[in-house]
């Protein structure tokens, strides 16, 4: 039997929005909310209200609660309605007073830099009519004392609710203990707390049922989206939560309508851009920081996750609530600068190769497509081979060249000769090179390609010949091997910029397989 007000918030409109960038289409957007309805989902988060040019119907983003409240059903049943807008990016003048229909609830959220003038916007939107959620980004980036002047505003303000976030998924069970201890000791019995959390350590669910288990004296709410869709990693899975409310509570949401929504109109999206646990949101969260960076180094495509933890450590602790991209590089560049003096194995790899003719061999898709003819090519011209990131199944290659370390992480035994650039952390080599002396030869970062051309243009070898360079194809089968595959996507502009960087160097290069890079 439930004996204290509990309720559920689903947010897949809101929250699920990062992964399409909020495309559900409007006929899409109505069905998932009428699904969510008759599932009797206390309430349900329709979309953000921000400062956006024009209105588009099949976008759960806008400028006026007009435009979202044409998503809602006739028959709502006992459910509410809510709408999420961010100090920052909302004009609050563009909310029009709540005349007793549609969205009643608005969710503010600010930074821990202007959560001050966020307390004023949740003043005006207060002053609206509305039932007001005042969400601050971030609780576990607060200090304590902090935490209590945040609560000491919000006594004052008196929303309807006040919300827990844990935006970088870094909350574990005693973080829970301890800020719902202080929220529920200091917040005025009258408002309600809710959580909302992400699925960065796959504890989003054990911490909810924790949080529900708790039977504070006073009303709550937790947060979840269908399929636990959200910024990847994602959130806590709506339809678990309720279920386990269903069990333990006396509540009784129909998870049926759930499996529907999810079937219909989740599942599908999820192919595509995957959210769900990842080791690299693991690691943002472990050190407090926002989930960007995480993204930011997976799309290097180059760096193992214990690489990523390395980085991350070094965060300076002002860089860890807004996402700095200059700052990540800085600190990426840092972490593959490792000044070596290589000037005998540079020695020794050029009395190995001066001279030579040199095939090398990259991992695209035509490596597979044309292995006889590189077998033949192989045999018939005397040349030195060297795979690049990678040692292919169907030739003999004489030389490996790494400056990938997580490419460099996954090789088994060989017999060829590992030349590896210093940026590199783990295994050993016969030839370590100093990452500065190969790289700055491309203007996209770092390309393991042209860093091989520009060591081989170096050590004077005789001629270059390459097989597997294929450039980035629109059909993305870029690999001879899917297991290869990179998070980053790269188009045409990037193999121009292979070819212009191989103009620069002003070396020859023989494709004896197709290529983009050849024009």
């Amino acid at each position: 039997m439930n004996t204290y007000d509990l309720k559920l918030l689903d947010c897949t409109l809101r929250d699920g929005g990062y992964v399409n960038d909020w495309k559900f289409g409007f006929e899409g957007a109505r069905s998932i909310i009428k699904q969510l309805t008759r599932a009797n989902i206390d309430v349900v988060e329709v979309g953000f209200l921000r400062n956006v040019d024009g209105y588009n119907p099949d976008i759960t983003v806008c400028n006026h609660i007009e435009e979202l409240n044409k998503l809602l059903p006739e028959d709502t049943g006992s459910t509410i309605y809510s709408a999420m807008a961010m100090r920052s990016n909302y004009d609050v003048n563009k909310l029009t007073p709540y005349n007793g229909k549609g969205i009643e609830m608005i969710r503010i959220t600010a930074h821990d830099y202007d959560i001050e003038d966020g307390m004023d916007f949740a003043r005006e939107v207060k002053a609206k009519g509305y039932k007001l959620s005042i969400n601050p980004i971030n609780i576990m980036g607060y200090s304590d004392a902090r935490i209590l002047w945040i609560i000491d505003q919000v006594n004052q303000i008196q929303p309807y609710q006040f919300l827990i976030v844990d935006t970088f998924g870094s909350m574990k069970r005693r973080d829970l203990d301890r800020i719902v201890s202080l929220v529920d000791n200091n917040l005025d019995k009258n408002i309600r707390v809710a959580l909302h959390l992400h699925e960065n350590m796959s504890l989003s669910c054990c911490l909810a049922q924790a949080f529900i288990d708790k039977h504070m004296n006073r009303p709550i709410a937790v947060d979840g989206s269908l399929m636990g869709m959200g910024r990847i990693p994602g959130n806590l899975p709506i339809e678990l939560i309720a279920d386990y409310c269903n069990d333990y509570t006396g509540k009784a949401y129909d998870i049926d309508y759930l499996l529907d929504a999810i079937q219909d109109y989740i599942a599908p999206i999820k192919g595509q851009p995957e959210w769900g646990y990842t080791p690299a949101y693991f690691l943002s969260a472990r050190f407090n920081l926002h989930r960007n960076y995480a993204e930011h180094y997976l799309k290097k495509g180059d760096l193992t996750n214990k690489d990523i933890n390395h980085i991350l450590s070094q965060f300076d602790s002002s860089k860890k609530t807004a996402f700095d991209a200059v700052y990540a590089d800085k600190l990426y560049e840092d972490f593959k600068n490792n000044q070596i003096d290589d000037s005998e194995d540079w020695k020794k790899l050029k009395n190995e190769l001066e001279g030579k003719d040199v095939l090398l061999i990259a991992p695209g898709s035509t490596v597979a497509e044309c292995k006889e003819s590189i077998q033949h090519y192989i045999a018939n011209n005397g040349v030195e081979v060297i795979g690049i990131n990678f040692i292919p199944d169907y030739f003999k290659v004489d030389y490996v060249f790494f400056s990938n370390n997580k490419r460099f992480s996954q090789i088994g035994k060989t017999e060829a000769k590992k030349i590896i650039t210093s940026n590199l952390t783990d295994g050993e080599a016969d030839f370590l090179i100093n990452y500065n002396h190969v790289a700055g030869a491309f203007n996209q970062g770092c390309n393991s390609f042209i860093m091989c051309l520009k060591l081989l243009k170096n050590i004077g070898v005789r001629s270059i010949s390459v097989a597997g360079a294929d450039g980035y194809k629109e059909d993305g089968n870029n690999y001879y091997s899917s297991s290869m595959k990179s998070p980053t996507v790269h188009g045409n502009n990037f193999n121009l910029a292979v070819i212009d960087a191989i103009h620069a160097l002003d070396v020859k290069v023989n494709f004896i397989t197709p290529s983009k890079y050849k024009l």
